[in-house]
């Protein structure tokens, strides 16, 4: 690498070279043969992806992946593979689990990883003090013997999805020894997992390099060196990757996405994923009032949305489920409709000149256009009665908000469900025990109670089915559409997208 780039990889804004790139000055260099720079969409709170919030935020997950193992793999397909865990299952009456755990495996450290670790990063994530915002999903298999290198354990309460949340959010193994030799705060100075990648440097809200780790189980990764750089605006960060400063990003605008792939020496893939954007309503006025609920989404051109402001990348959707998920049902429709929301609003007392007002909350480019698809809406709705102000928040603050029940009565949000279950969509958002829910009332947990623990999966999806339906009429979530990932690099790299939207480095190899 050129001193030059050096300290760009070091942390020096795209924003340095902007000028130079629309002048034509600055051409896209080749990729190092290396050392991988991602330009990503995202800050990095904290090293630990167990619990505390970080632990649930779908953005960074490519990160925690990259360090640590998850107890199951999953491939780019979603579909589910050894991780850590070569084999798993229940017995026959669903009472207990068993788990076979790779032998073999290291810390980065150089240390063994035992069942001990694995029984360990199970009870810690079930703990309600430890912050785990679904310790309630581990906290239903517990009292574990551990045999050689099998696990068994008793399932305390039956959760058909646990061995799907071994590959998801929070499901990943920690090392017990050294992070209770270094707590919590030691371990966030210097973190230490078993997967690909080990921390090398870290920078808050500048830049995290990661080395290959050697000795990884899976074989040793394409680079030798990942820089992640923060960069958190869309603007930046096509500025990364046409200036050659950035090797591969993310989640640009879409015009973006479609005049760089063409242009020489960059390339890109996009593929529908597992994340869907939705507006949380909280049950607070005017929420409470079923017909501005009703009227906010019917006045809402999502169609529209998607090819005029997406450039067609993405699906709408009117429930939480997406295509793939196991309980989508394409019945159920609310349908763009401005006159009956102008009709809904009028009921109510509301009009054009008596309008409806409440604040919106939303990122701004987190999600290509999020920010302008909010402002679209507003204009959407001010067509009809709805007078919306606009707050701009990071996604550290969507999480603290929505955590203590905060949110504004309408917030914008990126929902990402990379296991496909009615529970880990319309559940734990909708729910009104789940932390992560904004609207909280007696009849949604009426319907969506029983299902948690349902040992028939017929009539489990088909109740996910009904409670959606009866969400949608009601109007107690505004979903909008499923997320196409917009994916630009440079020509000399090979990327495999991936549908949970995890831009993994190990997805990523010299072409």
């Amino acid at each position: 690498m050129t001193e030059l780039t050096r300290r760009r990889v070091l942390g020096l804004g795209a924003c340095t070279f902007l000028s130079g790139i629309l002048a034509g000055t600055i051409p896209v260099q080749a990729a190092d043969a290396s050392t991988l720079v991602i330009a990503f969409n995202a800050n990095l709170p904290s090293f630990d992806g167990t619990v505390g919030l970080s632990g649930v935020n779908p953005a960074i997950q490519a990160i925690y992946r990259s360090i640590f193992d998850q107890y199951i793999g999953q491939a780019p397909d979603l579909s589910f593979k050894p991780g850590l865990l070569t084999a798993w299952g229940w017995n026959d009456d669903r009472t207990k689990v068993w788990m076979d755990v790779r032998a073999g495996v290291t810390w980065h450290d150089g240390s063994a990883l035992t069942p001990e670790d694995v029984v360990w990063s199970l009870e810690r994530a079930a703990k309600p003090e430890t912050g785990n915002p679904v310790q309630s999903v581990w906290a239903g298999i517990g009292n574990f013997k551990i045999d050689g290198q099998r696990i068994t354990g008793d399932v305390k309460s039956f959760d058909p999805t646990i061995f799907k949340w071994m590959a998801f959010l929070t499901g990943y193994v920690l090392p017990k020894a050294y992070y209770e030799k270094v707590g919590a705060e030691g371990f966030e100075k210097k973190p230490i997992g078993s997967g690909p990648y080990m921390v090398d440097a870290y920078e808050g809200n500048a830049f995290l390099r990661l080395k290959a780790n050697p000795n990884y189980f899976g074989g040793k990764p394409a680079f030798e060196t990942v820089i992640f750089k923060f960069v958190t605006d869309p603007t930046s960060r096509v500025a990364e990757i046409e200036s050659g400063s950035s090797d591969v990003t993310l989640e640009i605008p879409y015009e973006e996405f479609d005049r760089l792939k063409a242009k020489s020496g960059l390339s890109g893939v996009s593929t529908p994923i597992s994340d869907i954007g939705m507006i949380f309503v909280t049950n607070v006025e005017p929420m409470l009032d079923k017909n501005v609920r009703l009227a906010a989404h019917h006045a809402i051109d999502k169609q529209g949305i998607v090819k005029k402001l997406l450039r067609g990348y993405g699906v709408p959707i009117d429930t939480l489920e997406a295509p793939q998920y196991a309980a989508f049902d394409p019945t159920i429709k609310v349908g763009y409709d401005p006159a009956k929301a102008k009709s809904l609003l009028a009921a109510s007392g509301y009009s054009k000149d008596k309008p409806v007002k409440f604040k919106i909350q939303t990122t701004r480019g987190l999600k290509p256009k999020d920010y302008e698809m909010i402002q679209a809406i507003v204009g959407m709705w001010r067509k009809v009665g709805i007078e919306a102000d606009i707050e701009v928040y990071e996604i550290a603050k969507h999480f603290e908000l929505r955590a203590a029940h905060k949110l504004a009565p309408a917030a914008f949000y990126n929902w990402g469900d990379a296991i496909g279950d009615p529970t880990t969509s319309t559940g734990f958002a909708m729910f009104s025990k789940s932390p992560h829910s904004a609207w909280k009332s007696d009849d949604v947990d009426a319907k969506i109670g029983p299902l948690w623990g349902e040992k028939d999966e017929a009539k489990r999806i088909a109740g996910w089915k009904a409670a959606d339906k009866y969400i949608a009429e009601e109007g107690y979530v505004i979903p909008l559409l499923q997320y196409v990932q917009p994916i630009v690099f440079k020509a000399a790299l090979k990327v495999t997208p991936n549908v949970s939207s995890a831009l993994q480095p190990t997805l990523i190899a010299k072409s």
